[in-house]
């Protein structure tokens, strides 16, 4: 069975035998009237009872506040994954953020979620709880291709750690999102390019566009994104959501299709700060699976999230904040630090490197591509003719490189590091831009090789997302207002090894102070 076989089996008869749950038609109702109470001006019909949500519709509702009415048991899992699942079975169609709807399943796990919450056992704030993960998270039993026809219906024989950690906190799998083949920049032919939701004609980020697309359209209360070279990042600004890259080792990535070992992060993709933080303490921990998970205890970021930031420092770097952006993105981020210097924050001068430039790109792309290259020594160059142009050629382009090459490269990363993270030891957060604004792209530009790619490439500001990724230290992403066009502006806080809980206290105070996050796509 290929792959829209069983997006569509799936789709046909997991929505369609909710015998315990609501009918399709029904499904469509919540979302409708919800819709048609936003758009009024009305709170939230009686469906939510109290607790009335003043958001667009129930799917741009945050997790944490879903998660609330399934706590009182004013909504069910299953009503709520219906929801989710007819709202797909629309919006999808014309955004092509899945690979693959887990339908049978999502039911299956949402009916257990709600048996075990009647019966006063609730696990947490994700139990029941609908998301998606990116396609490189091995599902047992369940395609995961990780945008590689070389992989087509490849099914693992185990779960991925995060996925164990996921179902394990009683989370709804609605299915698996699309992505860039093998996690770099360009597509394979086969398959389909996500399609960011305020403009067809925009960027929808790299390698985590399909989890960036899903959770910016409100087709998932959460998912999982992977970041090697800013592949969680750039899709949270391309999409206006919050993207967090935990500290490398954080979040085991045992299970999980490598693209780089030594630079691959995973992470959530949300549409608040809180919902963020949620996702990371329950994929966050020691793995003996993984040797370079750490035994660092994860800290309850959620109890510290009361707005006090007193305590905290910002670093700021005013030409490092301006290379390459925008005026209007500079401008946004300028009052994003004024806010939070209103609020109690502590600004520091600090100096980042100015050789974050295109040094760093060519030593993250020696790195990355020879350790690509090893990734795939199963299947490439022996079947290299099932690759797509782009992932092939820069594959290719890792066998080339030597080892002493290599190790050159590494002892450049190092010395880079030492730089990067000096300056971070004097604060709580960096701030600075994500990589730019979602810009214009020609139509199917992202299924070339790499000089049709080039100029997707060039539109990226690698000293923005690299760095965090040589030194494996955690950022988040979050918006921070919009373009006189309406394109989604990002922030992004750079924090110190460990420091997730510190970017998350700055992020989630400054989201208190501003609307950014419920303001969604018109789709």
């Amino acid at each position: 069975m290929d792959n829209n076989d069983q997006k569509g089996k799936d789709s046909d008869n997991g929505r369609c035998s909710a015998a315990n749950g609501v009918s399709r038609r029904d499904a469509t109702r919540i979302i409708s009237t919800v819709t048609a109470g936003a758009c009024s001006g009305l709170s939230a019909p009686s469906i939510f009872g109290a607790k009335s949500l003043n958001f667009d519709a129930i799917h741009y509702a945050t997790l944490s506040e879903v998660s609330e009415l399934l706590d009182s048991r004013e909504i069910s899992s299953v009503e709520l994954t219906e929801a989710q699942l007819a709202r797909i079975d629309v919006v999808d169609a014309e955004l092509h953020s899945y690979a693959l709807v887990t339908a049978e399943l999502a039911l299956t796990q949402a009916r257990q979620a709600d048996r075990e919450i009647a019966a006063g056992n609730r696990r947490g704030p994700l139990h029941g709880m609908p998301i998606a993960v990116k396609d490189l998270c091995y599902t047992q039993g369940v395609p995961t291709e990780g945008g590689l026809k070389v992989y087509e219906n490849f099914l693992p024989s185990f779960d991925a750690t995060v996925m164990m950690k996921l179902y394990e906190a009683g989370a709804v799998l609605l299915g698996k999102l699309n992505m860039t083949e093998g996690a770099m920049v360009g597509y394979h032919r086969d398959f389909e390019i996500p399609v960011n939701p305020w403009g067809a004609n925009l960027f929808a980020g790299v390698s985590s566009s399909g989890s960036g697309v899903a959770t910016a359209a409100g087709l998932c209360y959460a998912s999982l994104g992977s970041d090697t070279g800013g592949s969680i990042r750039l899709p949270a600004m391309a999409n206006g959501i919050v993207g967090m890259k935990p500290t490398y080792g954080r979040v085991s990535r045992y299970g999980v299709m490598p693209l780089a070992e030594s630079l691959d992060h995973i992470g959530p993709m949300t549409r608040s700060v809180r919902d963020a933080a949620t996702v990371f303490q329950a994929i966050a921990g020691r793995d003996v699976n993984d040797p370079t998970s750490l035994s660092d205890e994860v800290p309850n970021i959620l109890s510290r999230l009361d707005g006090d930031i007193s305590s905290l420092r910002i670093g700021v770097d005013e030409s490092f904040l301006r290379l390459g952006s925008s005026e209007g993105l500079v401008m946004a981020i300028q009052k994003v630090i004024n806010t939070l210097q209103s609020i109690g924050a502590t600004l520091v001068e600090v100096k980042m490197p100015g050789e974050f430039s295109q040094q760093l790109r060519d030593t993250w792309v020696t790195i990355c591509s020879y350790e690509a290259h090893k990734a795939h020594a199963a299947t490439y160059p022996s079947r290299a003719d099932e690759y797509g142009e782009y992932f092939r050629e820069f594959l290719h382009s890792g066998s080339e490189v030597s080892d002493s090459d290599y190790n050159a490269a590494g002892r450049e990363r190092r010395r880079l590091n030492r730089i990067f993270e000096d300056e971070l030891s004097k604060v709580d957060a960096v701030i600075c831009p994500s990589g730019g604004v979602p810009f214009e792209i020609a139509p199917g530009a992202q299924y070339g090789g790499m000089d049709a790619i080039s100029p997707v490439l060039s539109s990226m500001l690698p000293h923005n997302s690299m760095p965090a990724d040589f030194a494996g230290t955690p950022t988040l992403t979050l918006p921070c207002g919009f373009s006189d066009k309406g394109v989604p502006y990002s922030v992004q806080l750079m924090g110190p090894r460990l420091g997730e809980e510190g970017i998350c206290r700055l992020g989630y105070a400054y989201e208190q102070t501003m609307d950014w996050q419920t303001r969604h796509p018109a789709v």
